[in-house]
């Protein structure tokens, strides 16, 4: 039985080392691995855009794009927008507050 053992890592290296190969040849060609963005980098401007009127919350920008609030910092993070209101820090729980018109309304009577 150990020489089934045996057989079976040398399958196993040789499995490993065309994978690798395969890979870089993939790489050389101008391939890239992994998941596709979920916010392309037209989508992320207009959320930056969105974001500079101060009664737009992240969470409204981010149902907007079908996105977590999460995915749109981490989108914003990603392509430079740092200086936006809650997205400077990095830490959880530092956002800037904001009111939607409706709050304020109902503050108001």
């Amino acid at each position: 039985f150990h020489l089934f053992g045996a057989l079976a890592e040398f399958e196993h290296a040789l499995i490993q080392e065309r994978t690798k190969a395969g890979l870089a040849a993939a790489r050389a060609r101008g391939r890239k691995g992994g998941r596709k963005p979920s916010l392309s980098p037209t989508d992320v401007r207009k959320a930056a855009a969105m974001l500079a009127d101060p009664l737009i919350t992240k969470t409204e920008v981010a149902s907007h794009f079908g996105v977590s609030r999460v995915t749109l910092n981490a989108a914003l993070a990603r392509d430079g927008y740092s200086g936006l209101p809650g997205t400077d820090s990095g830490a959880a729980g530092k956002t800037t507050k904001r009111r939607s018109k409706e709050k304020d309304q109902a503050d108001d009577q």
